[in-house]
């Protein structure tokens, strides 16, 4: 499924324009950026939408502004078309659809869950035969088809026939399908399915509001990296494969699943700032790396990664029993929260061992009693 750069280059110049008639197909995105400030109240700004665009407005507190971007949300149409495909299709091979957790997206509704129309029909077909059996993070051509569907969440098509900036550059095969399936999906699926993300988002709003420019910043100062100046995009899509979550970067794209019940509550809004980790993540993997070439032993595969999961889930939790995050009715629920790794059950499905070093020794280092250098050597010998 390569992407013709060539198409790509020409699809990406001058994208800011777009007719009028893009409104009337209520495509629906969601398009508002998050912003905290360290000194005083955080609130969400909403930046100019590009023409055609159907950005919900916030109400008048919301919308002041502040100097420092965290996060950029959206539901897009063409992105959740995408996703939905995937699933369908994955659900028709056998694939395992999610892990840890079920999906409960629209497809679980046996009133809804299939379609016999030969366009719905043929775009299933098509992600059978050729997209279900990639991975939508480590399929790089499925990491360019994300990154340019989101680019393209206002375009009412994909080939641009309407509008020029909306060439995709995708194959003229996959423009087929998800233009045949798009009437189907706007008609039966989309509206719900765009409901529940906007929920989701609304739900981690506040939290962003309430602590995101702090626990970016200490997230920062623990990865010893600093957390980019612009905001990060967030897709909010109704399923995002099995793990409910995923992110590529350069540039960084976090791409997460509204009906994961995984995601569910401060869940959420602790998988976000995981997803943005990544990000933040290469020093620690090429510290552990070093550490385990000077030692003479096999650089652990996941070993990062569990420490980016218990990073951020103990600062998340720290904020949940210091009272810093606030939700209406449910603060006993928020201090005795439990982080999204315990929840899973991450650290019985190979990691036990990576949990003893990071309680042991990486711990120390969040609770200020060691450096960064000392805490990495310590977890990297315990191996």
């Amino acid at each position: 499924m390569p992407l013709r750069e060539s198409q790509i280059r020409r699809a990406t110049k001058g994208r800011g324009g777009a007719s009028h008639a893009i409104a009337a197909l209520s495509l629906g995105p969601i398009l508002f950026v998050i912003w905290a400030l360290a000194t005083q109240p955080a609130f969400a700004q909403i930046p100019a939408p590009r023409q055609g665009s159907s950005t919900r407005p916030l109400d008048a507190q919301e919308a002041i502004s502040g100097p420092r971007p965290i996060f950029e949300f959206h539901s897009g149409f063409w992105l959740n078309l995408h996703h939905f495909l995937y699933e369908e299709a994955r659900i028709a091979e056998h694939i395992q659809t999610s892990q840890g957790g079920s999906s409960k997206s629209a497809n679980t509704d046996p009133k809804k869950s299939s379609d016999t129309s030969p366009g719905w029909q043929a775009a299933v077909d098509y992600y059978r035969k050729n997209v279900a059996h990639r991975d939508l993070l480590f399929d790089q051509n499925m990491v360019l088809i994300n990154n340019r569907l989101a680019d393209l969440e206002t375009c009412p098509d994909l080939s641009g026939r309407t509008i020029t900036s909306c060439t995709s550059g995708l194959q003229t095969n996959m423009i087929a399908a998800l233009e045949s399936a798009a009437p189907i999906y706007r008609s039966r699926w989309w509206s719900d399915h765009d409901r529940k993300n906007r929920d989701w988002i609304d739900g981690d709003a506040p939290l962003v509001r309430q602590i995101g420019l702090p626990l970016a910043e200490d997230l920062s100062s623990v990865y010893q990296k600093p957390w980019q100046r612009e905001p990060i995009r967030v897709d909010v899509v109704i399923y995002a494969g099995p793990f409910g979550a995923y992110t590529s970067l350069d540039p960084t794209h976090i791409t997460v699943a509204s009906s994961d019940p995984r995601n569910e509550g401060l869940a959420g809004f602790e998988i976000l700032f995981h997803e943005a980790s990544h990000a933040l993540a290469v020093p620690v993997q090429d510290a552990i790396a070093e550490d385990c070439r000077l030692r003479d032993i096999p650089i652990p595969r996941d070993l990062w990664h569990a420490l980016l999961f218990y990073t951020t889930g103990e600062m998340v939790r720290r904020a949940a029993a210091e009272g810093k995050l606030q939700l209406p009715g449910a603060e006993t629920k928020a201090a005795s929260y439990t982080p999204y790794a315990y929840r899973n059950n991450l650290y019985s499905r190979g990691w036990e061992d990576y949990l003893r070093l990071l309680e042991a020794y990486w711990q120390p280092y969040l609770d200020g009693r060691t450096d960064f250098e000392h805490a990495i050597r310590a977890v990297v010998a315990g191996l």
